[in-house]
């Protein structure tokens, strides 16, 4: 499976896009990622495809649109408003 996922720390919001969705969370949490580095993250969404080019082309949409953006962030609402 290929995973379009949504990590946050107690700032902002990070979308991403793996095939081994567990090793690419702790990849981010101990500092290997440099777009991550320095931070806490938590997996608080995440979207599973069969297909390596959807999962890309899911990613670029969240990433690239606002309005899907603005989606996924009224999908997941509740789980924004939890304390970290």
């Amino acid at each position: 499976m290929h995973y379009v996922y949504v990590i946050r720390d107690e700032e902002e919001l990070y979308i991403g896009r793996t095939s081994n969705l567990r090793a690419r969370i702790k990849s981010h949490n101990e500092g290997r990622n440099r777009s991550t580095k320095g931070h806490q993250w938590e997996l608080i969404y995440y979207e599973a495809y069969k297909s390596p080019e959807d999962a890309l082309k899911r990613e670029n949409q969240l990433k690239k649109h606002g309005n899907a953006k603005r989606w996924l962030k009224e999908r997941i609402m509740h789980s924004l408003q939890e304390d970290v």
